[in-house]
């Protein structure tokens, strides 16, 4: 009979295997994101009255294979997630809602809805949302674009605001072009009060660094001295 772990064996597992598969990820998606996400999620479920357990164990596995590395594969992730969970032989009940979870929680373009199945997967995704605004959602953003060979900005690429998480995956713009098609977006598609309140302050920073970046590449000694 297979072993039967303690939660905190199950975390401590799936710790350790997210930390030893993203140690060398390099595009703002390693094991740091992975870490502030459980730590939010954790601080936002405990605001909400989640549970805890459920949404650890979903922080530390959401991205474990996110379909922008995976050929827009959008099954993979919530597959590998049940494959690791069964070998940990985690109850079915949980792994069906962790890969409930994990399955909804992308954004997936302007006009595409992504509503969460449950207050689980609602501070999931507002954690996993947070982590893409501030300072840190700049450095993520650029660091991927960087990944991707993307041009920083080209004022005469326009941003497109996708009616599909299909025509969303195929995106391919400058890095300042994501800004308007998603990270700006973000501040009003909060699930928890509490998210909403830290988004608005992270939004803002990053409205500034945009406005300023703008500002810089349209530098007018007339005007600007």
């Amino acid at each position: 009979m297979s072993e039967l772990l303690s939660r905190a064996e199950i975390i401590d597992r799936t710790t350790q295997y997210i930390q030893d598969l993203l140690r060398d990820e390099g595009t703002g998606h390693d094991w740091w994101h992975i870490k502030r996400v459980r730590d939010m999620a954790l601080f936002l479920a405990d605001k909400e009255g989640a549970d805890l357990f459920v949404v650890e164990v979903a922080a530390l596995l959401h991205d474990i294979a996110d379909h922008k590395f995976h050929d827009g594969d959008e099954n993979i992730g919530p597959a590998k997630a049940r494959e690791w969970l069964h070998s940990l032989n985690a109850d079915d009940d949980l792994i069906n809602e962790i890969v409930t979870i994990i399955r909804e929680v992308s954004f997936k373009g302007a006009h595409v809805n992504t509503e969460m199945s449950s207050i689980e997967g609602q501070v999931v995704q507002d954690a996993d949302r947070l982590d893409a605004l501030g300072a840190i959602g700049i450095g993520r953003a650029f660091a991927y674009g960087g990944y991707k060979e993307r041009p920083m900005y080209d004022p005469d690429i326009d941003p497109v605001m996708h009616h599909s998480f299909e025509a969303y995956k195929k995106e391919a713009g400058p890095t300042v072009n994501h800004f308007y098609e998603k990270l700006f977006l973000l501040k009003d598609r909060m699930n928890t009060s509490t998210a909403k309140k830290i988004a608005r302050r992270r939004h803002n920073y990053m409205k500034d660094f945009i406005d300023t970046f703008m500002s810089e590449w349209n530098f007018n000694t007339k005007n600007d001295l």
